[in-house]
């Protein structure tokens, strides 16, 4: 198999074929933005490190938006400390998973989408970018619904009022990228960092017993498997922080580096790809065991066993915990939680549909459709539901999410393990072993849910 590549800009796009196989060539996604950050050449290999910094935070962003809060809270109030491992295990699932997303859009020089475009057979691919716009929907309604709580709460904003200027994050968009690529990455984490400074005080603040955080993180417990309600809540937070739409995202916006596109580039951006990754990925998973920890040492340990809803949490915190600024710093890194992941599912958004349906539209039309694919059933459940019920509404979003999450995985293991389209960057057999593993644990845990649930 030959690769071909060459140098895209805004008036030029880019075609390389994908495989030897007897299929169109696919344009790339975000083409404006694909080798548009400068690598280091020096040979210090911090330099060149650090130009790979970005794409990991900006896929990590999923791994701790309003939905993983709703599954945290919920899990933490319920059950203590017990679902610490879940998350634990998640987050080494996502790391592994998002390794093999990375590294298929180094390698091929396309994106998940792009690569199931080109070897699937039209149905198929239909069924593919339907169920994911499903999953980014249900990640949307996490999202857009966990800023406009956030809003509510700090300035008393009626629900679907912050839902409507939340949904407004495109232009945001289209602004930051124009400016650079760079500068969406700066944005996402000066986010990221301000939602791990105020959970950190958090934390401190809620006084936590230490040991059983540590046995809990590290060994799972049995009562998942024979408790309905809990193994639906696990699930919830698997669906949470191994996202679908995370995979077609980090392996399209990891080519926006400038790195050489030979065997020898390929690789070490891979490398250097993955630091980033696991950095940023172990930053979300201190966030999500914080939310969880913060909640078992406030709400489960006074007795508020039934805190899912964020309203609520955020009305407990301050006389539970004695601290005036408590519900208000809450409240921030929620807001700043949900407009992370609003800003990075539109470009999900974004990228699932040029990548399956090849769409030539300009930036700003597929921003908007992009958009209103997901806001639109947002509003609509917003209407209907108001601020009652929208705790339980935000588990359900991502039981949804860890439903579609196998439509990903699946064609992510295969394509990483066929040496035609990977070329020398194809999984190394225990990968392989691992990430099937992984694939199929996942649909196993869901095909058990279904089971409970008609049970």
């Amino acid at each position: 198999m030959a690769y071909s590549y060459k140098e895209s800009s805004p008036a030029m796009e880019t075609t390389i074929p994908i495989s030897t196989e007897n299929k169109a060539p696919v344009r790339t996604s975000l083409a404006g933005s694909q080798s548009s950050v400068r690598i280091s050449e020096s040979h210090q290999l911090w330099r060149r490190a650090a130009g790979f910094i970005g794409p990991g935070f900006m896929v990590a962003v999923g791994y701790m938006d309003p939905g993983n809060w709703a599954t945290d809270l919920a899990a933490g109030s319920k059950y203590g400390y017990t679902l610490l491992f879940v998350i634990m295990a998640s987050n080494l699932m996502a790391i592994l998973l998002q390794s093999l997303a990375l590294k298929l859009g180094v390698a091929s020089e396309h994106d998940l989408a792009q690569a199931c475009r080109s070897r699937y057979s039209r149905p198929v691919n239909i069924g593919l970018w339907i169920l994911a716009e499903i999953a980014i929907a249900a990640c949307d309604l996490a999202e857009v619904i966990g800023s406009a709580i956030a809003l509510q709460l700090l300035f008393g904003l009626p629900l679907i009022v912050g839902v409507i200027i939340t949904s407004l994050d495109v232009f945001l968009i289209l602004l930051l990228e124009n400016r650079g690529f760079r500068y969406l990455e700066a944005f996402v984490m000066v986010l990221i960092g301000t939602i791990a400074v105020l959970f950190g005080v958090e934390i401190i603040l809620s006084r936590p017993e230490w040991l059983p955080i540590a046995h809990h993180l590290f060994v799972p417990s049995r009562a998942v498997l024979r408790d309905p309600e809990m193994l639906y809540i696990a699930i919830s937070i698997l669906g949470a922080t191994v996202m679908p739409h995370n995979l077609y995202l980090h392996s399209s916006i990891v080519q926006t580096r400038s790195y050489p596109r030979t065997t020898a580039g390929k690789r070490e951006a891979i490398r250097l790809a993955n630091f980033d990754s696991a950095g940023a990925l172990t930053i979300a998973l201190f966030i999500n065991a914080a939310i969880l920890i913060v909640a078992a040492a406030v709400f489960h340990r006074s007795g508020h066993t039934e805190v899912a809803e964020i309203g609520d949490a955020y009305k407990l915190l301050t006389p539970l915990l004695g601290f005036t600024g408590a519900s208000m710093m809450f409240a921030l890194a929620l807001l700043a939680s949900g407009q992370n992941s609003t800003v990075t599912g539109t470009l999900a958004g974004q990228i699932v549909m040029e990548g399956f349906l090849d769409l030539r539209l300009p930036n700003w039309q597929r921003r908007l459709i992009t958009r209103l694919v997901a806001v639109v059933p947002t509003v609509i459940v917003t209407a209907l539901y108001g601020s009652s019920g929208t705790g339980r509404l935000l588990v359900f979003s991502q039981v949804i999410l860890s439903m579609q999450l196998s439509f990903a995985v699946f064609p992510l293991v295969r394509f990483t393990s066929d040496p035609t389209l990977m070329g020398p960057f194809v999984n190394r057999r225990w990968v392989t072993v691992l990430s099937w593993i992984v694939a199929l644990l996942i649909a196993g845990l869901n095909a058990w849910l279904l089971i409970q649930v008609f049970r």
